[in-house]
């Protein structure tokens, strides 16, 4: 699996197809097999004619696992997307993140809008802005000696989940104490690429899609009917509709 390293943090990514550029960008305690190729989206998106790029955020999957909670700050883990960007030598691409991977997502289009193509942020909305939408209760069920230990619902299920991909449990709580920025709403509303926003009708963690979408006039909200948090990545609602934006943007 290749890899690059953004200073001393070795980022390790997919890269597949040809085309116009799309970059994923996973979700807290996910990797990018788990939120993007499992799901299908590399194939969905390949055959549309894309090239797709995927990384696994630093702390997940096989990037390097670091225990800082500040070295999972949204604005460092949106330099690792700019710093793969430039080692494939792609100057701009489309940019899809879902949930933790839709903040970094954001941060990038403000930071860099010049590398971002268009914004896809699934699985994020108004708490984009007014707070991030998981608990850091999750980081005391991840540090819990076992499952068993767990009591809090939300906790339980981020903690099976985080055992069934064999995840590093300490480098996830620190993730979700350190990656825990929030948007203002003049900065979202001075972002420059076109915006898709795609949640679930029965998501509970994200924030509504139609109030953020609303701070910026070329920003789109994608209802995905009868989805949670969870279930919402793979949905054909959400593909098509990826699909669609794309096609339509400039």
């Amino acid at each position: 699996m290749p890899s690059f390293k953004n200073g001393d943090v070795e980022i390790a990514y997919l890269d597949q197809g040809e085309g116009d550029p799309i970059v994923l960008v996973h979700g807290f305690a996910s990797t990018k097999e788990m939120n993007w190729v499992n799901p299908s989206w590399f194939t969905t998106l390949t055959r549309a004619g894309y090239r797709v790029i995927a990384l696994d955020d630093r702390g997940h999957g096989a990037s390097a696992k670091l225990y800082d909670p500040a070295d999972y700050d949204t604005e460092k883990m949106a330099d690792d997307v700019r710093a793969l960007m430039d080692h494939l030598g792609i100057a701009r691409a489309d940019v899809m993140g879902y949930s933790m991977g839709a903040r970094i997502t954001a941060f990038l289009a403000l930071r860099h809008p010049e590398r971002v193509r268009s914004a896809i942020l699934g699985g994020l909305g108004m708490h984009l802005i007014d707070g991030v939408g998981l608990p850091t209760t999750i980081a005391d069920a991840l540090e819990a000696p076992s499952l068993a230990d767990v009591t809090d619902k939300q906790g339980r299920t981020f903690r099976a989940f985080a055992d069934q991909t064999k995840s590093d449990l300490r480098a996830l709580a620190a993730c979700i104490r350190g990656s825990r920025q929030v948007m203002s709403r003049e900065e979202f509303s001075s972002l420059k690429p076109p915006v898709l926003i795609a949640i679930g009708t029965k998501d509970d963690v994200a924030g509504s899609a139609h109030d953020l979408a609303a701070l910026i006039p070329r920003a789109k909200a994608l209802d995905i009917p009868d989805r949670d948090h969870m279930l919402a990545v793979g949905d054909k609602v959400y593909k098509a509709g990826v699909l669609e934006f794309l096609n339509q943007r400039p």
